[in-house]
């Protein structure tokens, strides 16, 4: 029974010897373990030795992303839920399609969170070495802390009080096998990936403002198969969305009886302007021209019309600029 949450952005517990999960409630030993799972390098025919570029630069592998698990927490329920999506993966998007979004959420928020703690890590380590503050906002930190209270819904009940933390989309991809590929924004806590017949949207802290906001291209969507330039323009825009969402959503989180209980504060508050700013078709552009470079859009083609952007998508059903 817990009583307390363990939370990690209090003491900046990051130094590799406690659970990144649980803070080691359990007795069992901790471990390193891979931020990408074997069975996901498999399913991308990955070696491992690919490489990814920190926030801090520096090149890591695939293979050296690690972060510390307890063996009981990893072998009970870490494991068991990536078997559940593993499954999923492997049936394409008849199987993603049919997973409950909350293990979604809990997957890909241990995704991500595994790379904040990394990032975490090294940014503890040179502050040890420089005597300098951590330079990361008060609310980044409350924004990741949240994160890490959530998804410790892997091992824990945690409950979501008539509210969804997040937004996910999952569409159908007109290509049969697309190689695997994933996109992360850590600040704004927004992810993708692609593979084989299937495409994955999620916006991990904006309880459903982003899928409410692009609600009308989604509709238009349907059930529909895209094509990848059509997936990565709809990546695009809500990775676009995400930036320009301007609220730092409050939780009232709960420990009683072993269980976690969350409950949302109005996202209006005592804010009266939109939830989000003005969206910008030049800057739209900009970040349009970052998602399709494997297939050579330029920035000026997309820009041709400054009111309308290029677009895959007849009618485009672009958000109205500012």
């Amino acid at each position: 029974m817990i009583s307390t949450i363990y939370q990690p952005f209090k003491n900046f517990d990051f130094k590799y010897e406690n659970c990144f999960l649980s803070g080691d409630t359990f007795k069992s030993p901790v471990i390193q373990s891979n931020v990408l799972p074997e069975w996901l390098l498999a399913v991308a025919n990955f070696s491992g030795n690919e490489q990814i570029k920190l926030l801090d630069e520096t090149i890591r592998s695939y293979n050296e992303l690690k972060i510390p698990v307890n063996a009981e927490v990893l072998t009970h329920f870490i494991n068991p839920l990536e078997d559940k999506i593993a499954s999923a993966f492997d049936q394409g998007y008849a199987g993603v399609s049919q997973l409950e979004e909350v293990d979604l959420f809990k997957w890909i928020g241990k995704f991500l969170y595994s790379l904040i703690y990394i990032e975490m890590h090294a940014a503890v380590g040179q502050q040890q070495l420089s005597s300098d503050g951590i330079n990361m906002s008060q609310g980044l930190m409350h924004k990741f802390g949240n994160l890490q209270t959530m998804i410790q819904g892997i091992y824990l009940n945690v409950e979501f009080e008539d509210f969804t933390p997040w937004s996910i989309v999952i569409v159908p991809l007109e290509q049969a096998d697309t190689a695997f590929s994933f996109r992360d924004e850590i600040n704004t806590l927004t992810f993708s990936l692609k593979l084989k017949d299937f495409g994955i949207i999620a916006c991990l802290q904006d309880n459903g403002t982003n899928r409410r906001y692009h609600q009308e291209i989604l509709d238009q969507i349907g059930d529909n198969a895209v094509t990848e330039q059509q997936f990565e323009e709809l990546c695009a825009r809500f990775f676009y969305s995400a930036y320009l969402f301007n609220r730092l959503p409050e939780y009232t989180i709960m420990p009683v009886e072993g269980s976690i209980y969350i409950d949302a504060m109005p996202l209006r508050g005592t804010m009266n302007k939109p939830l989000f700013d003005l969206w910008q078709h030049k800057v739209y552009a900009q970040v349009l021209e970052n998602f399709w470079k494997p297939w050579g859009n330029l920035l000026m083609e997309i820009r041709k019309d400054p009111n309308a952007p290029t677009s895959y998508f007849n009618p485009p059903s672009l958000p109205t600029a500012g």
